[in-house]
């Protein structure tokens, strides 16, 4: 048996070289066996990663089980709420903000529009639960329309490669236009007329944002002075 003269470590007979400190083995004693099997593998392997599809294709299972489960539960179990209606749309909404960006590049505006669908799907089957079909056509309904449109705007405008500062002064400007339709479509369903108040301010506030953006941008010294400091 003999040991590494650099770092001490006990040498198999095998070994032309220290495993540990890679120094170079020699002992007149005990030559070097090269016809003994060595006792750790020498060629390296690794597990191979899963492929996105068999990812998504286990999302998807892991997804459906839980809705069927829940959906038979509460068929066998009667009761006077459909409770399952909520998981349902809860796993739908899950399922579309994970599994279909891992099958292949799903353009952002068509992304956008599939979450929207989903969360629009949700509200819908809360409402069928609590027999709110009203509420859902006069006023869930428009909102998400709304979003729908906002979403799509953003998703377009923004899929170009756009700069940090384009981005920043389109997703406030948006922001501030979509709480008004919010507060817009609340006051008709409520009272049948606009009566505006807090959007406005936010709609005021998202202006007095987007201006000196809109300014900064154009002009290309204080666009560069804005990017070293703010490192966009």
């Amino acid at each position: 048996m003999s040991y590494c003269v650099n770092c001490g470590v006990e040498l198999d007979e095998t070994a032309g070289v220290c495993p540990l400190c890679e120094t170079q083995v020699y002992h007149p004693r005990y030559p070097v066996n090269h016809t003994a099997s060595k006792p750790f593998p020498t060629n390296r392997a690794e597990v191979s990663m899963a492929s996105r599809r068999e990812v998504a294709l286990l999302i998807t299972v892991m997804f459906v089980s839980v809705a069927l489960c829940c959906g038979l539960l509460n068929l066998f179990l009667r009761t006077q709420r459909i409770w399952s209606l909520y998981i349902i749309g809860a796993v739908l909404t899950l399922w579309v903000w994970s599994v279909p960006p891992l099958l292949k590049n799903i353009p952002l505006w068509f992304r956008l529009f599939l979450d929207v669908i989903a969360v629009g799907t949700y509200v819908f089957l809360i409402a069928v639960d609590l027999d709110g079909i009203n509420w859902f056509m006069g006023l869930a309904l428009p909102i998400l329309s709304l979003l729908m449109a906002v979403m799509l705007f953003l998703g377009i405008s923004m899929g170009g490669g756009r700069s940090i500062l384009s981005g920043m002064t389109l997703v406030i400007g948006t922001i501030g236009v979509f709480l008004f339709g919010v507060e817009l479509f609340i006051d008709f369903w409520i009272t049948g007329a606009y009566h505006p108040t807090w959007s406005i301010a936010v709609l005021a506030t998202s202006a007095a944002l987007v201006v000196p953006l809109i300014v900064v941008r154009r002009v290309p010294n204080l666009r560069e002075e804005a990017r070293r400091r703010f490192h966009l």
